[in-house]
């Protein structure tokens, strides 16, 4: 068959379709990128924002439409979470998207039109599932999952309820991927997760846990530069930190989850922390890694929120100084806690918020870019003499010569092109 995929959503998400091409491919399938040539449609959903779900059945619907005769597979939080229909023949849960090869090949052999649901409900019993080994397509980054699941439930999301409860990889497994992809060439490794510090925490363990299984992976011949995906903030102990920063590979590359800079509002949202403890947190980090930059998640026009808790919120994110603000208009949810509480905010308000959080994450970067001009860096270099420097900002290299993906180019930064940089 030829196999069309489609991901939404987060990089655990890709690198769940990642592996699931790969089932396929090992089976003697082909992948196209025209889904019209396709005889199977795969799209990996997302739930995270009603937006999100509203995309993943309306990407659904297209599909149907646009190649009737394929068979189209529906997998992720959005098919976890669906509550009726859903426009595919095929429709999987989040933890047996492993079962998506085997399903398919079985309904390609009966053809039936008949629904094949695979979707059990999950629970905090669920195990991790792991894919084994997975091949990035990016050339010289790769990501590494090491946990599934999420214990938190923060009243606006539906994670918890999509994805269960927080699962774990086994460090054996985690490593041997890890130099999988070393002698494969990459050179940097994303360790993530749906909630990557609460790693071990479903046998007993803890962030220390997590920090050992960073040091193992940074020891790995081979890899040079070691990131952390979404962290949650109260999680970055001292000890975590400073055993991180010795490693010499972790990336002073953060990104640390806020959601509002108000407390009556994170109170509301059931976060563990107040402004002033994440303000203590980044002040941490910032003590260890040297020129740091720390992005973040904002959701504005949450339940309740007033013109004064919304300013308390651009003014903490413009004390903070972050790198890069990743700004999302609150979508209700249903099935959670906020979809109920009172204080809806109007549209119009979500919107005009969301375009003030989006004006000042571009001021924050392009003084953070600004910051960089005259300091040595490395570049990672992906391809046409451009790639990211250790601390994630977009940089390109003035030179004649055409230098190799794969590359770490030291060099200093001369100008700053709006949030990206020039290197020579």
């Amino acid at each position: 068959m030829k196999v069309y995929f489609l991901t939404l959503g987060c990089r655990v998400n890709q690198y769940e379709t990642d592996a699931v091409r790969a089932d396929f491919v090992a089976a003697g399938h082909t992948v196209t990128d025209r889904p019209e040539d396709a005889d199977c449609l795969i799209v990996n959903t997302c739930s995270v924002t009603g937006e999100a779900d509203r995309k993943s059945r309306q990407m659904l619907r297209r599909m149907a439409r646009a190649n009737p005769d394929a068979i189209v597979v529906a997998m992720g939080c959005a098919s976890e979470l669906a509550d009726g229909v859903v426009d595919a023949d095929i429709v999987l849960g989040t933890r047996d998207k492993n079962l998506c090869l085997s399903k398919v090949e079985e309904y390609a052999g009966t053809r039936d039109h008949k629904t094949s649901h695979v979707r059990p409900p999950v629970s905090k019993s669920d195990s991790y599932h792991d894919f084994g080994t997975i091949l990035s397509p990016e050339g010289t980054r790769a990501f590494l999952k090491v946990e599934d699941g999420c214990n938190k439930f923060c009243t606006y999301c539906v994670i918890p309820f999509a994805r269960g409860r927080v699962a774990s990889r086994t460090e054996e497994s985690a490593l041997e991927e890890a130099k999988f992809l070393a002698g494969e060439g990459y050179k940097e490794i994303v360790v993530s997760g749906i909630h990557v510090c609460s790693y071990a925490k479903d046998r007993g363990g803890d962030i220390m846990d997590l920090l050992n299984l960073l040091k193992k992976i940074a020891d790995i011949p081979g890899i040079v530069r070691l990131r952390l995906g979404s962290v949650e903030p109260m999680s970055l102990t001292a000890d975590f930190l400073e055993g991180l920063s010795k490693t010499g590979a972790a990336c002073p590359h953060f990104h640390m989850s806020l959601q509002s800079g108000s407390d009556s509002v994170l109170k509301r949202m059931n976060r563990d922390y107040t402004s002033a403890e994440f303000e203590e947190k980044v002040r941490l980090v910032r003590s260890l890694f040297p020129d740091v930059s720390i992005t973040t998640d904002i959701i504005c026009g949450f339940p309740g929120e007033t013109d004064e808790e919304f300013e308390e919120t651009l003014a903490f994110a413009k004390k903070i100084g972050f790198a890069k603000i990743h700004c999302f208009p609150y979508s209700v949810r249903e099935g959670t806690v906020a979809a109920g509480m009172p204080g809806q905010i109007a549209p119009e308000v979500k919107k005009a918020r969301n375009s003030k959080l989006l004006a000042l994450s571009n001021e924050l970067e392009h003084a953070f870019a600004g910051s960089m001009v005259g300091k040595e860096v490395d570049v990672l270099v992906e391809q046409d003499n451009s790639g990211y420097t250790a601390n994630y900002v977009r940089t390109r290299i003035e030179s004649e010569d055409k230098i190799e993906p794969g590359t770490l180019y030291k060099g200093v930064v001369t100008a700053a092109n709006g949030s990206d940089l020039i290197v020579k």
